[in-house]
């Protein structure tokens, strides 16, 4: 079992940043891909970025967004810039044993552990 722990949330003026971050209770073969998901209100959960052999991003958010992780600490950040208020959304950090090499985006059924979600709100 991998535990997945997000923070970094808040509000946020349009066109400000805010840093996400995910720690992992441990880094095993169950993290081997590491992805940020969001869910607005009234809508469904959609990709965001993901990190495996490779990055991949949803497009809307390519240029803003920046996904990496820290090996020696098991934990993934997002970095988000320029944010809209189209960004509002719970962001959910999610973990896979299965490595993505993309094109698609990848579907929320590869993955085996989710966080409990941190709030982004931006305000216009």
């Amino acid at each position: 079992q991998v535990q997945l722990v997000e923070s970094g949330g808040g509000l946020v003026q349009a066109g400000g940043s805010l840093r996400l971050s995910c720690a992992a209770s441990r880094r095993t073969f169950e993290t081997r891909t590491m992805a940020w998901f969001r869910q607005a209100p009234g809508k469904e959960r959609e990709f965001v970025a993901t990190i495996s052999r490779g990055t991949y991003y949803r497009d809307s958010v390519k240029g803003r967004f920046t996904i990496s992780r820290d090996n020696a600490e098991n934990t993934v950040y997002l970095q988000m810039n320029s944010l809209t208020p189209e960004d509002t959304a719970v962001y959910y950090c999610a973990a896979a044993s299965t490595y993505y090499s993309g094109p698609a985006y990848p579907p929320s059924g590869l993955f085996d552990y989710w966080g409990q979600g941190t709030q982004v709100t931006v305000s216009s």
